[in-house]
């Protein structure tokens, strides 16, 4: 049986089904939130050289004791490294304050179309690949359009695309793309960012039946549309609370109540115009 806390990626990779988010989190309180998560039976976690965490997590990484390949790290190259050569340096300096010597996906943060030069950052991310310094790679807010482009103009499909989604945006359109395209859809601010959703009274009611939380209902229903999901927490309680989510199931009825919060709304920039 497939596990369900666990994706095979379209190069065969496995990766954690849910995993630690840690934007916004000091390097120090991303070293404690790592190595709880560690202890709580996460396996999967997620930074970005803009957090100006990788360095706590790498700690927490070796603190942890886990062998190396029982966890999923990730990471993603800035806007301002787009340029071939400034993202191959990028990578080294993330892989240096990760002190990691291959990392498991390797992420374009934001395709910046303004600029224009995610392909070529994207082939640079191919040659990494190739050269087995990451396990995959993949992108960060990538819309449509853009994933088109890099699926016409170059070798390797994306094994992720990293999107804002929840049930205020639950971004069909490109989920159905990535189906088609063999490209795991993975959510940042799964859980609305703490701005009210969670705060609905459907959620509460299924959370009722099921003896979970509103934080709950929602990672399941992620879980269960397929995608990957990575809430961020520094609250041992709440980081717990995250990964008790394999041991439900929502029925049809229940998923439909959530997918009726579609409210098409976008709590982070629009990738469309920016960077």
């Amino acid at each position: 049986m497939v596990r369900m806390d666990l994706i095979t990626l379209n190069n065969g990779v496995v990766m954690p089904r849910l995993g630690l988010g840690v934007w916004q989190v000091s390097d120090g309180e991303a070293e404690k939130a790592v190595l709880t998560a560690l202890e709580q039976g996460y396996r999967g976690v997620d930074t970005a050289k803009l957090y100006h965490n990788e360095r706590g997590v790498g700690r927490a990484v070796h603190a942890s004791g886990l062998p190396r390949d029982e966890l999923f790290v990730t990471t993603k190259l800035w806007n301002d490294e787009h340029d071939s050569d400034k993202a191959l340096r990028a990578f080294d300096a993330s892989m240096d304050r990760l002190g990691l010597d291959v990392l498991d996906l390797y992420l374009i943060h934001w395709p910046a179309p303004r600029q224009g030069k995610y392909v070529q950052a994207w082939r640079a991310l191919e040659k990494l690949y190739a050269e087995g310094r990451v396990r995959a790679i993949g992108v960060s807010n990538f819309t449509v359009e853009a994933l088109r482009r890099l699926l016409d103009e170059t070798d390797v499909v994306p094994a992720v695309n990293q999107i804002e989604l929840h049930p205020w945006l639950p971004q069909r359109e490109l989920r159905a793309f990535h189906a088609e395209h063999g490209i795991a859809t993975e959510a940042w601010s799964p859980l609305g960012q703490g701005r009210g959703l969670l705060d609905l009274p459907v959620l509460a009611e299924i959370g009722a039946r099921h003896g979970k939380t509103a934080a709950q209902v929602v990672l399941r229903w992620h879980l269960q549309l397929g995608n990957v999901v990575i809430p961020k927490s520094v609250t041992p309680s709440r980081i717990a609370e995250n990964i008790d989510v394999f041991d439900f199931e929502l029925s049809p009825e229940e998923m439909a109540a959530v997918d009726a919060l579609d409210a098409g709304r976008r709590l982070g920039p629009n990738p469309a115009t920016f960077g």
